[in-house]
């Protein structure tokens, strides 16, 4: 079904791999437009209930592959039609997504990781905000993430200067949430990945939305988009489940539902 990217589903979990370990799993047309479609996949299955982005080979993704880019070629238009279509689809996605980020991630690869829930990094990955090297700014929605992660002083740093980050000094900026060992990593991911799988997804849902929500409102705006995600999430199956589990003193089972 795909070309450029790797889609299975094991545990509850969808794995999708970039797949062009020989050019880095660098950014092709093709490639942003299966990753989207297999957004939308994952985002109509009910059966998935957490999402891992990772790449294939030494690289978790270089960015933009070079080799397709003009002097007359219009950055903008690029942005417009092959970029935000997929980053606007994971940015409104409701199921936890993890970043695995297996080695380097440039360009708009670290934009994509940025645009994740959660970024997981093995001991050998990195960062670079490449694109000052070749006179642009950081694209595909880099900028929005970046000082909300790290806040703005460190992102003009970051941005501007484009030096290579490694995973622990990502991991001492806020920028990843754990750093995991060559031996460990298939193994740790999959066990972070499948707790998620079991918790209250649509719990989860609502507070990616509240949190994107609180940025863009006043406060009693907020309030009003808080009591209606929580209208929402108590009449899920999960909660009923998480209220029954507490009065019998027993782990809860949740579905996702």
């Amino acid at each position: 079904m795909y070309e450029t990217i790797r889609y299975d589903i094991r545990q509850q979990v969808a794995w999708l791999t970039l797949n062009r370990p020989d050019k880095l799993n660098a950014f092709t047309e093709q490639m942003n437009k299966e990753i989207t479609a297999a957004l939308r996949q994952v985002a109509n299955d009910e059966s998935v209930r957490c999402l891992v982005i990772t790449g294939a080979g030494r690289a978790f993704c270089s960015g933009e592959d070079l080799g397709g880019v003009t002097e007359d070629m219009d950055h903008g238009d690029v942005l417009r039609t092959r970029y935000a279509p997929m980053m606007k689809a994971l940015h409104s996605f409701e199921k936890p997504v993890i970043a695995a980020v297996n080695g380097v991630a440039a360009g708009a690869g670290m934009s994509l990781a940025l645009a994740c829930d959660f970024r997981l990094a093995s001991e050998k990955a990195s960062f670079v905000e490449a694109f000052i090297h070749v006179g642009l700014i950081p694209d595909a929605g880099n900028l929005y993430y970046l000082p909300r992660l790290i806040g703005h002083a460190k992102a003009l740093e970051l941005a501007v200067f484009g030096e290579k980050v490694t995973a622990q000094k990502a991991h001492e900026l806020g920028l990843v949430t754990a750093v995991i060992s060559e031996e460990a990593w298939e193994e740790e991911v999959a066990r972070f990945a499948e707790k998620l799988a079991n918790m209250p997804t649509k719990a989860i849902g609502l507070i990616k939305r509240c949190l994107r929500q609180s940025w863009d409102h006043s406060f009693a705006e907020y309030l009003e988009k808080e009591a209606f995600a929580q209208r929402i999430a108590g009449l899920t199956k999960d909660h009923r489940e998480g209220v029954h589990a507490f009065f019998e003193k027993r782990r809860a089972t949740f579905q996702g539902k």
